[in-house]
């Protein structure tokens, strides 16, 4: 797996000691957006400390490059939610920063 390239958007998300990397291209926005609703709203919501784990797991799942065969939508939910909330929110805080630049 390669490593996060920062101009191009990409941050990383570490998973039982793997960096995984996430990329908030088009096609990955424009299938969150189909699953959260407008990113917009996401954005708001986060800004307001009210976007569910729920929702950032599929921000993610969706961003992700190259993830493991072995890595399903829930493993990585527990994954986050095991290793903290507080770790999971810089990573957050770059693809919703993408977002909003339009990168």
């Amino acid at each position: 797996m390669s490593a996060a390239n920062p101009a191009r958007g990409e941050t990383a998300l570490r998973v039982n000691g793997e960096a995984l990397v996430l990329r908030p291209s088009f096609a990955a926005l424009v299938a969150a957006e189909q699953e959260l609703g407008p990113l917009f709203a996401l954005v708001e919501r986060a800004a307001q400390g009210k976007l569910a784990l729920g929702e950032m797991v599929a921000l993610f799942w969706h961003c992700l490059v190259d993830a493991p065969a072995s890595l399903t939508r829930e493993r990585l939910g527990e994954a986050v939610a095991a290793g903290g909330i507080a770790n999971a929110t810089p990573v957050l805080r770059v693809l919703l920063g993408q977002i909003l630049a339009g990168r």
